[in-house]
């Protein structure tokens, strides 16, 4: 271990972004080491899970410091995640964005195949409100989606480019792929993972149910 993963063991945003990890992994949501996460450093740094790692058994030497300039990532050392280009776009599209967590659950999964439009509203889910600047029930909420690709980079350029629109309520879902959400603290990340899950899963099963969008 190097002296910059030693220094890890003691960092606080590192312990708390593991046990999250855990936490999401007790839920099935990232299973067969799929699923990446992050949390910021500074205005260009964050810490992200390194490749291949199983996310329930994460500790802070599984992540690793990761900067940006622009386009082009550096990572001290080892293999991050293939999507760090994604997190690295994210954090520079909103500097308040404190962490992003990426799943592979199987209703978003199944959910995002199964509609092909670019997005998808939802409504009438008193859940919504786990989603912040949503007051009511009554208001549309909408979740973006995009067609999944091996192009990081090209996918990264596609949520700048959507990102203008304002259509992006701290989530994005990749088809056949899974699910990216983000906040401004890690406790806000975590609410908005588990209530955007849960708007999915009801969501899919509405569908199973009635066969109607």
């Amino acid at each position: 271990m190097n002296n910059t993963a030693q220094v890890q063991q003691l960092n606080p945003n590192a312990i708390a972004l593991c046990t999250l990890g855990r936490w999401i992994a007790s839920r099935h949501w990232v299973p067969a080491t799929g699923g990446n996460f992050s949390i910021r450093q500074t205005d260009n740094t964050a810490l992200v899970t390194a490749s291949g790692k199983d996310k329930g058994e994460l500790s802070p030497q599984d992540l690793l410091p990761v900067s940006w300039q622009a386009d082009q990532l550096h990572c001290q050392y080892g293999t991050p995640s293939a999507e760090t280009a994604l997190h690295a776009q994210l954090y520079q599209l909103d500097p308040q964005i404190k962490a992003v967590l990426h799943t592979h659950s199987v209703h978003a999964t199944v959910f995002s195949r199964l509609i092909c439009a670019d997005n998808y509203p939802f409504r009438g889910y008193e859940m919504q409100k786990a989603i912040s600047g949503i007051q009511s029930h009554e208001q549309t909420l909408t979740l973006a989606i995009f067609d999944n690709t091996q192009d990081i980079p090209a996918l990264a350029r596609q949520v700048q480019q959507r990102w203008k629109s304002k259509a992006l309520p701290f989530a994005l879902l990749v088809r056949g792929h899974g699910l990216y959400v983000w906040g401004y603290s890690l406790a806000e990340a975590k609410r908005h993972l588990e209530g955007w899950e849960f708007l999915i899963n009801c969501e899919l099963e509405r569908l199973k149910i009635t066969g109607k969008p």
